[in-house]
Order: structure tokens, then C-alpha cells, then sequence
């Protein structure tokens, strides 16, 4: 896990690695840990066209947004179809406790900008952690077309992290952007250690 641990760390900025057992944990829960993806996947693309409407005017934001509405439902696509291959269920949507303590550390009020600067770190922050926990899963799960089928993911969720950061460093300033970056990650690795590991939720 050490080579993990580095690359979380140097790669996405995470101060925290995953509980090495949530991948075992998640295995033996796949309908749940499958459906929860597939939520992810819905909230992403849901947050995305929130984030266009909201801010149609600033047009970088909504050049690089807008084909991840399509990927994110694309996802949500894909994940119901594994589901559909392996007779499992969808279900009802679980309550992302991860996501809502994230929300809990954003600032409110505020102008415009400063609204969008933590819209934009939160969503580069859960993308990171969505990342890592795909790549832990495209190492590590037994099902090996799993393992791809979550190495794909893995891609796709980095470029979307990096994305979003890029676009706080480019409306709100790099060294603020940067400063606030370093200040949810502090959170969000104390808010790793008093979470319960749970194989039935992605974060």
C-alpha cells in the first residue's frame, strides 16, 4: 500500500489514504457499493448543469463543465448496466454523509465568486477521494472485470478533479484558490478519522 499512499498524496493532494479494508468491505456489499456509484454518478451530473446555470457566464467554466454533465450521466449509464448484468438493484439513494460534511466546511454568503470558489474546491475534493477509492478498487478487487471497469473511472475522475481546481485557480486567484485547497484537505483528513469505514458507500 505504500506506493498508494505516495501517489494519493503527490498526485491528488489527499493527506489521508482509505482504510486499506474498504475494499474488501465494498466487495462483499457490491449491490450497495454499486448503487451508490450510480448515485454518485446522478449527483455529479445534477451539481454540473447547477454549476452552468448558476454561472453562464463566466465561458471557460462552461466550455470545460458541459461534457462532464455527459460523461457523469454516461457513468450513471454504465454502472446501471454492470448492475443490470449482475441482477442487482438500484434501490433508493443513501444519504452521502461524506458529501454534507464537506458542504458543512464551505463558507456562506459572500459574493458570487467567493460562492463558486467552494463549489469548486469541494467538487475537486470529491473527486480526488472518488478517484483514489477507484484506483484501490481497480488494484485491488478480486472480480477482475471490475478491476478495469473501475480503471476507467479512475481516469476519468482524476482529469475531473484537476479540472475543477484549475477553474478555482483561474476565477478566484491561484494563491487563494490554493490556500482554501489546503484548508479542505486539512478538514477532510480529520473528517476521514472520525467517519465510520463503510463498504456500502463510496466516500
Amino acid at each position: 500500500m505504500s506506493g498508494e499512499i505516495i501517489d494519493s498524496k503527490r498526485v491528488l493532494g489527499l493527506e489521508l489514504p482509505t482504510d486499506p479494508r474498504w475494499v474488501n468491505m465494498a466487495e462483499i456489499s457490491l449491490e450497495e457499493i454499486l448503487s451508490d456509484h450510480a448515485f454518485c454518478e446522478l449527483k455529479a451530473a445534477t451539481q454540473c448543469i447547477s454549476l452552468i446555470s448558476t454561472y453562464s457566464n463566466l465561458e471557460k467554466l462552461v466550455q470545460e463543465v458541459t461534457p462532464v454533465v455527459s460523461e457523469e450521466w454516461g457513468h450513471f449509464r454504465l454502472v446501471l448496466k454492470e448492475m443490470d448484468k449482475r441482477g442487482l438493484k438500484l434501490g433508493k439513494q443513501r444519504k452521502d454523509i461524506y458529501v454534507n460534511e464537506l458542504i458543512k466546511f464551505q463558507i456562506g454568503g459572500g459574493s458570487l465568486k467567493d460562492r463558486l470558489l467552494e463549489k469548486l474546491i469541494t467538487f475537486a475534493l470529491i473527486e480526488a477521494r472518488s478517484c483514489e477509492r477507484f484506483r484501490l478498487l481497480s488494484l485491488h478487487i478480486s472480480d477482475e472485470s471490475l478491476k478495469e471497469f473501475y480503471h476507467k473511472f479512475m481516469v476519468s475522475e482524476a482529469g475531473h478533479y484537476k479540472m475543477f481546481l484549475s477553474l478555482a485557480k483561474l476565477y478566484c486567484g491561484e494563491e487563494k484558490a490554493l490556500k482554501r485547497w489546503d484548508e479542505y484537505l486539512e478538514y477532510e483528513a480529520e473528517l476521514m478519522t472520525r467517519m465510520e469505514t463503510r463498504g456500502d458507500r463510496m466516500h
